[in-house]
């Protein structure tokens, strides 16, 4: 049993019986494992993450909630937990960043928090970010100020509900690659998301990418991929 335990570490694989904590993905992808903490318990979340703290492995986990982050900040003081993000983080070991930066524009401050869970992930992945918020298609105007700001990034998430123009727009007025992130923030006929994701996916801009609804997470990983090619 001892052997095949060590076996198992070896290849990248830690057990811990109600989870399998792929040790290796940091070395193979260029991202480690990340909690996805919904569904999980505090005490879950709370033994994942220091087994990855032992291993020597940069903690982060989305969608978790205000106990889950305290019990973990019991253990490890140096947690850093974004309420608006829902995530908790930990880096033991600082990434190298680039130069060059991920722009992420919201539409409204109600898609606010995917936004944040995109920017948090992008910067523990080791990116620099830069906030546009607030730029809704409502009131162009406020995108057209920060235009500059955007123009400059190397790859762009835009997080939109409602209708989800705000892709569409954006995709339309740069040259580099934009990554459509769906919120369901919207009235009835939004159907959680379901109308901001078919507007993006059915873009008439060329070169936008989509996500699944409230992906901020996913979309952040697209990025940190582009923004270090």
């Amino acid at each position: 049993m001892e052997e095949a335990s060590k076996a198992l570490e070896a290849s990248g694989i830690e057990e811990l019986g109600f989870a399998t904590i792929d040790t290796d993905r940091q070395g193979r992808t260029g991202m480690p494992e990340v909690i996805y903490a919904s569904g999980k318990t505090v005490e879950q979340v709370k033994t994942i993450a220091s087994r990855m703290m032992e291993k020597g492995i940069n903690v982060l986990a989305t969608r978790v909630t205000g106990d889950m982050a305290s019990a973990v900040k019991d253990a490890y003081p140096e947690t850093v937990y974004n309420e608006m993000a829902r995530t908790l983080s930990i880096v033991q070991n600082k990434p190298d960043i680039p130069g060059t930066y991920i722009a992420i524009v919201a539409a409204g401050t109600s898609d606010l928090p995917v936004a944040e869970e995109a920017a948090v992930t992008a910067e523990f992945l080791g990116n620099k970010v830069e906030k546009v918020f607030d730029v809704g298609v409502a009131g162009i105007h406020r995108l057209f100020n920060r235009l500059e700001l955007i123009r400059g990034a190397k790859v762009i998430i835009v997080v939109a509900g409602m209708e989800g123009a705000l892709t569409s727009v954006v995709a339309g007025l740069v040259d580099k690659p934009v990554i459509g992130v769906p919120t369901s923030v919207g009235y009835g006929a939004n159907f959680q998301g379901l109308s901001a994701l078919l507007a993006m996916l059915n873009s008439c801009a060329s070169g936008v990418s989509v996500v699944n609804i409230d992906n901020g997470f996913g979309a952040a990983c697209q990025a940190s991929l582009i923004n270090k090619l």
